[in-house]
C-alpha cells in the first residue's frame, strides 16, 4: 500500500453488530449500527464498499484504536486483515449498515465471522469507496455477476428508473441461493445456476447470447476475475462498448484469498487491458 501524506490518518469507523439474517444457505446478512457511526455516510454509489478490519491471529490492539500506529509499530504479520464487502444498504435515519457475506463453511476469514457474529460485537472498517450507479441517461442497463456481485446488483436495481430497460443476469450455485429482488418494471431478471459447473461458465454464455437492445448501454459486470476477463473482452471488442459505459472488475479470483488477489489485481487488470487492446503484456504478466 502506498504511503499516505504525513498528518493524514485513515478514518476507521467503529460499529457494533445489531442483528444477523441467514438469507440463503450460503449468504448471511450482518447489520451494523451504533452511536459510534456518526461520521459514516453512503448513498452516492450503488457499488459502495467497506474494508472490514479483522485482528490478526493472536493480536491485541491498544485503545484508542489507531490503524496508522498499528501499521507503523507492529510487524506486518500482526496488521489487521482487510476484507472488502459491498454495502447492501445504508439506513441514514437508523444509522444501520447492511453487509451480505457469501459463506462457505469455515473457509476464509469474513465468512466464518459472519456465521458466528452476535449482537453487540465490535466491528471496525474503512470506507466507503465506490464509483458506479445506474446512469439515468442510459437507454438500457446490463447488470451481470456472481454471488459476490449480488449485493451491488440488488442495490443498483433499486436505483434503475421505473420503465427503464434492464437485463439482469445473476449466477449462483443452485436454486437455493436465489433471493427476492426489488426489480423495477422493465427489468428482466435471469437467475443462472451452476449446479456443479465451473464458476462463470453460465454467466459468460448468457451474456454472449443476450440480444442487446438498441441505444446506449450502461453495464455493470463484476465477479470472479477469470469470468470478468472473458466478458470484458466480449463487451469491449465484440460488442464495441466504450470504456465509459462499463463498470467491470474482478471482485475475487479462483485460487487466491483477498490478500493475494488485491496485491496483484492492478497488474492483472493492466495486463488484460493490454491484451485486449492488441498490445503484448510484459513478461510474467500474461493473464
Amino acid at each position: 500500500m502506498a504511503d499516505r501524506p504525513a498528518g493524514r490518518k485513515r478514518q476507521v469507523h467503529t460499529a457494533r453488530v445489531v442483528r444477523t439474517e441467514q438469507l440463503t444457505p450460503h449468504m448471511v446478512r450482518v447489520v451494523l449500527g451504533d452511536a459510534e457511526l456518526p461520521g459514516f455516510t453512503a448513498g452516492e454509489w450503488t457499488d459502495h464498499y467497506v474494508k472490514l478490519l479483522f485482528p490478526a491471529p493472536g493480536a491485541d490492539y491498544p485503545e484508542p484504536y489507531d490503524l496508522d500506529a498499528i501499521r507503523r509499530d507492529l510487524p506486518r504479520d500482526r496488521w489487521p486483515l482487510q476484507r472488502t464487502y459491498t454495502v447492501r444498504s445504508w439506513d441514514a435515519k437508523a444509522r444501520e449498515l447492511a453487509l451480505d457475506f457469501v459463506v462457505h463453511g469455515e473457509s476464509g476469514v469474513a465468512g466464518p465471522w459472519a456465521l458466528r457474529a452476535r449482537p453487540g460485537e465490535v466491528v471496525r472498517f474503512l470506507g466507503p469507496g465506490g464509483a458506479y450507479a445506474p446512469s439515468p441517461a442510459a437507454d438500457w442497463h446490463l447488470l451481470a455477476g456472481d454471488e459476490s456481485a449480488l449485493p451491488a446488483i440488488a442495490a443498483s436495481l433499486e436505483r434503475v428508473p421505473d420503465g427503464a430497460v434492464a437485463h439482469v443476469l445473476i449466477e449462483v450455485a443452485d436454486a437455493a441461493e436465489r433471493q427476492p429482488l426489488a426489480a423495477p418494471e422493465g427489468a428482466a431478471v435471469t437467475w443462472l445456476y451452476r449446479d456443479g459447473r465451473p464458476v462463470g461458465r453460465a454467466l459468460v454464455a448468457a451474456v454472449r447470447e443476450l440480444d442487446f437492445p438498441p441505444g446506449r448501454a450502461h453495464a455493470f459486470v463484476h465477479g470472479e476475475a477469470g469470468m470478468v476477463k472473458e466478458l470484458r473482452r466480449h463487451l469491449r471488442l465484440e460488442r464495441q462498448l466504450p470504456r465509459e459505459q462499463l463498470s467491470i472488475s474482478g471482485y475475487w479470483r479462483l485460487g487466491h484469498d483477498e490478500d493475494g488477489w488485491q496485491s496483484s489485481k492492478k497488474r492483472w487488470n493492466e495486463a488484460v487491458e493490454r491484451e485486449q487492446e492488441g498490445a503484448e503484456p510484459p513478461a510474467g504478466l500474461a493473464p
